[in-house]
């Protein structure tokens, strides 16, 4: 029901996408791919770090509860980390569901919560130097609509 990766080896949208369509059931995939964005000739390389086995099972958390939210068939979340450049695919994340609505909006969950909630670390570099990338409000906004805000139980 779940697939899910973090490799530093290119990500192949056809082999995502295959394994979705081959769900019993499925009538709808919705397959999201994330590319390296260049932003105006200000991006040379993106690098991205993880914390080897905390990335991968937040990833999987986050698949099963929106496998709890919406009849889904099979969920998937890949992503890249490692140097890459602008183009390249740095995250696939789809679903497979026995209808539109639900495999919409269940990928559309999906995305906004692991581009806030995976701990990842992302380094940008270009022609100005290089710098981490924080999180933005938008991310968290678009996130926080499928979820109550979590506590900070620090």
């Amino acid at each position: 029901m779940f697939s899910v990766r973090i490799q530093p080896s290119p990500l192949v949208a056809a082999d995502a996408q295959a394994w979705l369509a081959a769900a019993p059931g499925a009538g709808a995939v919705v397959l999201f791919s994330g590319l390296v964005r260049d932003e105006g000739d200000q991006v040379q390389t993106l690098t991205l770090e993880h914390y080897p086995g905390m990335s991968e099972r937040r990833l999987r958390e986050l698949c099963e509860q929106v496998a709890a939210r919406w009849p889904l068939a099979r969920v998937l979340a890949w992503h890249r980390v490692g140097v890459m450049t602008p183009a390249e695919t740095i995250v696939l994340v789809g679903v497979a569901a026995a209808h539109r609505r639900e495999a919409f909006e269940a990928c559309d969950c999906l995305m906004d919560r692991v581009k806030t909630e995976v701990p990842l670390w992302k380094k940008l570099s270009g022609p100005g130097g290089d710098g981490w990338v924080e999180a933005r409000d938008r991310d968290r906004e678009a996130a926080a609509r499928w979820h109550p805000p979590v506590e900070d139980k620090r």
